[in-house]
């Protein structure tokens, strides 16, 4: 991997795995700590220090190490694991996601395995052919009765971000084809950092992608949104959902908001999990069995 981002003079960066702001994303969970009298958290990603070196001018960048989520753990999650993150300066998500077939095509060729059939498929498109609807334009209470019917009677008042998914990830993605598969043009309200745009039709998308590796998730993409105050309300609007959610509060990352007031610059960027990746290329079905101490044994 190393050598892959070499060659392309992409440079590797080292950031903060401690630090006294996190995600506000709901469905990501922080895990907290104290140093020197001060609350803070482990990082759930290099992302927001990395976007304020891009601000500062540093140019193409990537991330090779640790980050630390709570509350995962299972065959496909553990609380600390590997995190391969990198940003493109001048690029958009569809170069991006180029670069990432070339990267998985380069591991398999050096592991003397054979190509992978490669696919690309609108978030549009699954919905139309899993459930005959169109998720950009159809109405909450469809989604919400398609969540019931699916056995979750209980999420007949959930929002419409957590019934895509639900629905997603119980219908869609279990039926995606092998090999590797990028679905993009994700919802509006699923957007987090991402720009959006308009379909002819009229459906605000974000232009933002998932990775799927033989029906595994192996990495999320954005063409990175860059207005700081649209960021800034979207922070805001997490927390008013965390705290609808009764999930804990975390302080807004200020140096990102100022670093990009000062002006991020065109860019696209992908989080991939390291150690899923390992899994589907060894065809191990445990997350444990490519770690050297998985939870269980720290």
């Amino acid at each position: 991997m190393r050598d892959f981002f070499a060659q392309r003079e992409v440079m590797e960066v080292d950031t903060p795995t401690l630090a006294r702001a996190s995600v506000t994303d709901t469905n990501i969970h922080s895990i907290a700590a104290s140093a020197n009298g001060d609350s803070c958290y482990l990082q759930t990603s290099p992302e927001y220090f990395m976007k304020r070196m891009l601000a500062s001018g540093i140019g193409d960048i990537y991330y090779l190490g640790k980050v630390f989520r709570d509350g995962e753990q299972g065959s496909r999650h553990n609380p600390e694991f590997t995190l391969l993150e990198w940003y493109r300066v001048g690029w958009d998500e569809h170069q991006l996601m180029a670069e990432i077939e070339a990267l998985i095509g380069l591991l398999l060729q050096q592991l003397d395995r054979p190509e992978l059939a490669v696919s690309r498929i609108s978030y549009c498109d699954c919905f139309i052919e899993a459930f005959n609807i169109d998720p950009h334009h159809c109405a909450l209470a469809e989604l919400q009765e398609l969540a019931v019917n699916l056995g979750y009677p209980s999420w007949c008042n959930e929002s419409r971000a957590n019934c895509l998914d639900l629905l997603f990830s119980e219908k869609i993605e279990p039926k995606l084809p092998d090999g590797l598969v990028f679905v993009y043009d994700y919802p509006a309200c699923q957007a987090a950092l991402a720009q959006t745009k308009l379909y002819g039709d009229g459906a605000l998308v974000s232009r933002r992608f998932e990775v799927f590796l033989n029906r595994m998730e192996l990495a999320n993409g954005y063409f990175e949104l860059t207005d700081a105050a649209e960021q800034r309300q979207r922070f805001e609007e997490d927390l008013m959902a965390r705290a609808a959610a009764q999930r804990s509060q975390v302080p807004l990352d200020n140096n990102l908001h100022q670093a990009m007031q000062a002006g991020l610059p065109s860019c696209a960027g992908v989080a991939l999990g390291v150690d899923r990746l390992l899994m589907q290329l060894y065809g191990i079905k445990s997350i444990d069995r490519v770690l050297a101490f998985g939870w269980e044994r720290c």
